[in-house]
């Protein structure tokens, strides 16, 4: 068969083991999983996982489970369920069957007894902490249970047991037998059932024990003929349970091979599901989509385009070492996208008034939408003489090489005219109130005329007539530093992540569609939405990357 060419050590792989003739008895059909647990919404680290999975599928012309694995009842639910779905479905990913891994309780079940009547599985009564303090260092071997030479017929009549519910939580355990002396700890001796009496959310009361992780996973991929089971770097020490567990259990090959590769982490952004969880329960922020949290759900709420977070996964690529990636890469392919794609509108979030005093009527100016879509598109937008510029626009003492406006000073007002700043007026805290010029007509743009009058620079500005007051949420990264090694995530909050301010946009923004993106002139990519009936300007990101500026 002809294979195509591999881009990543991941398909070098594959490429090797077609080759070798190791799928023929299946077709040479390639099939992986994405397994979130329903515990939480996906977020920008799963992104990565995400499009390494979907790319093998796609270039293998292969098949995709996206497979629920739940297994911990006490903390998964359907809302997570669902927003799994969805965020997969808007990254525009398309996976050929939705599964569950408590779909396979019952044969999971089975394999355990299995595992019992072989030899290979004993129920230990020993605690959770007794485990933790017999199961030895790096240095040293693990004590064997005392429970761990039961017989067969006891190991049986006991996890029956358990499943019957006779035991309280934490009263007996089922653990692999394995090898309490191995190198691995992951080895000696895991469990690999617990008891917990929580209803599943899924399952209802059915059962009382539920299988650990590393054993549902595993013959989860079994069962549904998983070819590669592409996961993060910090499965790597449990790859020999992984390998163990199914070939216990009994499958034939070809079996499922576990292959890692290094996961995406990035500074200033918190991207642990339990301290996401923590934020929302704790009111940090709005909830699981607010537009701060690196959520799939909170970066789309926020605007930033699906394609992309491909194209920055596509750009950081599959590697097997751990590194840290900079926000300010990820926020540079937002950009790109955005600047060949949004609609460039003006807006002022610090708004003072300018007016030109020998300007009569009004007029609806000429303004380009995207100078980058190669169609010229333009749109009116309208001018009656009075006008807010952004405070920052104007300086009484200017600094040096200072290119806006000051008394005396020209600047154009972007798609209109050019006008010089004759008197200023302030209030009784000796603040600019209102800013008096003079225009001069033939400076308009687009006109054929060449004046003589030249300005500076060009600053953006609303129409103090047909104005609209506006919200605008501008947000900086929710944790301050980029130092990714775990410490306490509450020390590192950004406590002035939102900042919200109350200016004018041009009613354009205000009567577009919701969630719609706009380039504000000067200012940064802006998506538009309502709240309570407010327009709101959300920030989407800069129009440069000045956070560590």
């Amino acid at each position: 068969m002809q294979l195509p060419e591999a881009t990543n050590f991941i398909e070098q792989i594959i490429n090797e083991e077609l080759a070798a003739g190791k799928f023929e008895s299946t077709g040479n059909k390639i099939t992986v999983r994405f397994p979130p647990e329903p515990n939480g919404y996906l977020h920008i680290g799963h992104v990565k996982a995400l499009c390494i999975n979907f790319g093998v599928k796609e270039r293998y012309k292969g098949k995709l489970n996206l497979r629920m694995d739940d297994t911990n009842p006490a903390k998964e639910d359907y809302e997570y369920v669902n927003s799994i779905i969805d965020a997969v479905k808007w990254l525009g990913f398309e996976y050929d069957k939705l599964v569950f891994a408590s779909d396979y309780y019952d044969k999971l079940y089975e394999i355990a007894e299995k595992f019992i009547i072989e030899g290979n599985a004993y129920v230990c009564d020993l605690s959770a902490e007794e485990i933790t303090a017999t199961r030895g260092t790096l240095t040293t071997p693990g004590t064997p249970s005392p429970y761990r030479n039961r017989t067969v017929e006891e190991n049986l009549s006991l996890f029956r047991q358990m499943k019957a519910g006779v035991f309280p939580d934490g009263a007996k355990v089922l653990r692999a037998k394995i090898d309490m002396s191995s190198p691995n700890i992951n080895m000696r001796d895991p469990v690999i059932y617990r008891i917990a009496h929580v209803p599943h959310y899924r399952q209802g009361d059915k059962w009382c024990i539920y299988p650990m992780y590393d054993y549902a996973h595993p013959l989860s991929d079994a069962i549904e003929g998983i070819t590669h089971s592409l996961c993060s770097l910090e499965f790597e020490n449990h790859r020999p349970l992984y390998d163990w567990v199914i070939e216990k259990a009994g499958f034939t090959p070809p079996v499922p091979r576990q292959i890692e590769f290094a996961r995406l982490n990035i500074t200033n952004m918190l991207m642990s599901k339990r301290y996401l969880k923590k934020l929302v329960d704790e009111h940090f922020v709005r909830g699981w989509d607010d537009p701060r949290m690196p959520t799939l759900m909170g970066l789309k709420n926020r605007g930033v385009p699906p394609e992309a977070l491909k194209k920055f996964c596509a750009d950081v690529g599959v590697a097997k070492n751990y590194s840290v990636v900079g926000l300010a890469q990820l926020d540079e392919c937002i950009r790109d996208e955005l600047n060949a794609t949004a609609e460039r509108a003006m807006a002022v979030i610090n708004p003072v008034k300018l007016t030109i005093t020998n300007y009569e009527g009004e007029e609806e100016l000429s303004f380009e939408k995207n100078p980058l879509d190669g169609q010229g598109r333009t749109r009116l937008v309208k001018f009656s003489g009075t006008v807010y510029i952004d405070r920052d626009d104007f300086a009484l003492v200017p600094p040096p090489k200072y290119k806006r406006l000051t008394k005396g000073a020209f600047v154009r007002l972007k798609s209109a005219y050019i006008v010089r700043c004759d008197d200023v007026r302030l209030n009784d805290s000796g603040e600019v109130e209102e800013i008096f010029c003079t225009y001069f007509p033939e400076t308009r743009s687009g006109s054929e005329v060449k004046s003589e009058i030249k300005a500076k620079g060009v600053i953006h500005w609303v129409d103090a007539k047909y104005g609209r007051d506006v919200q605008f949420r501008r947000y900086q990264p929710l944790l301050n530093d980029e130092q990714y090694p775990d410490q306490d995530y509450a020390e590192r909050l950004n406590k002035d992540s939102e900042k919200i301010y109350c200016g004018k946009a041009e009613p354009y923004i205000a009567e577009s569609e919701e969630d719609k993106p706009f380039q504000l002139m000067r200012t940064g990519y802006y998506k538009k939405c309502t709240d309570g009936g407010i327009t709101v300007l959300s920030e989407i990101v800069t129009l440069k990357d000045n956070f560590n500026k």
